[in-house]
């Protein structure tokens, strides 16, 4: 395969994906008023201390498409980042999931329904497919959504 040149032509048949990470930090608290306090406690545990908690996140944005042969790109990474940033960061960076984000007055924030959040807010992102979102909560914990995309990511 040849490497992009200096023609301003893109081929449809060569798909690529670019990964590209972020980091913010944010604090939450798992609770479901709809259940009881023991409840909550037994589901969540420590993650339903009342003042809540913090995590250094990371997160992982993978998109794809075709290499425009003019710039050897799919996408520029400063687009990207401008759009992840508008898009995601300026939200969550230093907040509280629970109070200063409005998606999840009313939905538990789990890092399961962050992942869907995020992917909703970027799948709009106009000059290359999202394929999917990983968050990784803790050096244990990571979760990963595709969205509505059927060749993603299975069960």
């Amino acid at each position: 395969m040849a490497l992009a040149s200096n023609t301003s032509s893109v081929d449809p048949g060569v798909k690529v994906e670019l990964g590209r990470r972020y980091r913010f930090s944010a604090s939450h608290r798992l609770h479901n008023a709809s259940l009881s306090e023991a409840a909550n406690h037994e589901i969540y545990g420590k993650c339903n201390n009342p003042h809540g908690h913090g995590h250094n996140y990371i997160l992982e944005v993978t998109v794809s498409g075709p290499v425009d042969t003019a710039t050897g790109m799919i996408a520029n990474l400063a687009d990207l980042d401008a759009f992840v940033e508008r898009q995601v960061l300026n939200d969550y960076d230093h907040k509280s999931f629970n109070e200063d984000v409005p998606a999840f007055r009313n939905v538990v924030p789990t890092t399961e329904n962050l992942c869907i959040d995020i992917f909703q807010r970027l799948k709009t992102f106009p000059v290359a497919k999202l394929e999917r979102i990983r968050v990784e909560e803790t050096g244990n914990n990571s979760f990963e959504y595709a969205g509505d995309n059927t060749e993603g990511i299975q069960p």
